[in-house]
């Protein structure tokens, strides 16, 4: 048996030169990156960057937020009103359904997108670690929701010095307020985006942050209303701890000489404060560590 030698074309065994350079610019880093993935998630946040259609609802949801503050600002000055209808502290507590729709709706897209379609490793191919992706996308989504809720405090309080009212006593009321909407942007981010990371499917994800953010006030609210009726108002107090926004309110009550919405009650006393403020902070620590143990626990 011969055997045939084998015949090669030299033009299918010849080596183009397509041009791959080495890369000699400048190497930007972990902090440019998580720079980088902060500002397209805040972006995001408002559907800027994203498909026309993704920007009608926070932009709607932005209107609604600062529309009031305008009729407010509006009646202010027409009427010569010697104060603002509404104080600082009190105005997200009122339009907290607004807020907790936000975060419905844009919490899921900061993370469940990555996680269905498995983006997350791109990120992961630059110079940046677990810690930087999650530090980036809760600052994102908290530095738009104080967006979404210091906005209509800026116009109330511009409207006020419009109307000539104290200078004094807006600005500490509008300094009140800013703090009082940070801790409200940074438990409510923490808590939209702990839900939405259990789930990669955003529809799932919607559903859930509505559910946790709406279920616990109406069930918190109802338990209140009927231990006050029962002249139990020790109980309404500690009741407002198992609620995000009750847990605001509690906090800005008793710090921040806010109004309470508490029945029957003028809020917490500075004691239960601190128990307040304790555990708004231990829950945003934990919303934290529970989204660098998710990203953690699908090997990332």
């Amino acid at each position: 048996m011969t055997t045939e030698p084998v015949r090669t074309d030299r033009a299918s065994t010849q080596i183009h030169n397509i041009g791959y350079r080495h890369y000699d610019g400048p190497r930007l880093g972990r902090a440019y990156a998580r720079r980088s993935l902060f500002s397209q998630s805040l972006r995001g946040a408002y559907g800027l960057g994203r498909s026309a259609k993704s920007k009608v609802l926070p932009m709607l949801l932005f209107v609604v937020m600062c529309v009031p503050a305008l009729i407010m600002v509006a009646v202010a000055v027409t009427t010569k009103a010697k104060d603002l209808p509404v104080d600082y502290t009190r105005y997200a507590v009122l339009l907290q359904a607004v807020v907790g729709l936000y975060v419905a709706s844009q919490a899921p897209q900061a993370v469940s997108r990555d996680l269905r379609f498995k983006t997350v490793p791109l990120y992961f191919s630059r110079p940046i670690e677990r810690i930087d992706y999650v530090v980036a996308k809760y600052a994102a989504m908290a530095s738009a929701l104080f967006i979404l809720t210091a906005a209509p405090l800026l116009v109330l309080y511009v409207g006020s010095l419009l109307a000539k009212l104290d200078f004094t006593e807006q600005t500490k009321g509008f300094a009140q307020g800013l703090v009082s909407v940070a801790l409200l942007s940074l438990l409510f981010a923490g808590i939209g985006l702990v839900v939405s990371a259990v789930t990669p499917r955003r529809g799932f994800g919607i559903a859930a942050v509505i559910a946790v953010l709406t279920i616990s006030y109406g069930a918190v609210s109802t338990v209140q209303a009927i231990a006050d009726t029962q002249g139990n108002g020790s109980a309404v107090s500690w009741l407002g701890l198992f609620s995000p926004i009750t847990l605001i309110d509690g906090v800005q009550s008793a710090f921040l000489g806010a109004t309470s919405a508490f029945p029957g009650v003028h809020g917490p006393s500075s004691g239960q404060g601190v128990v307040y403020l304790l555990v708004v902070l231990g829950l945003i620590a934990g919303c934290y560590g529970l989204l660098m143990r998710r990203y953690r626990k699908v090997g990332l």
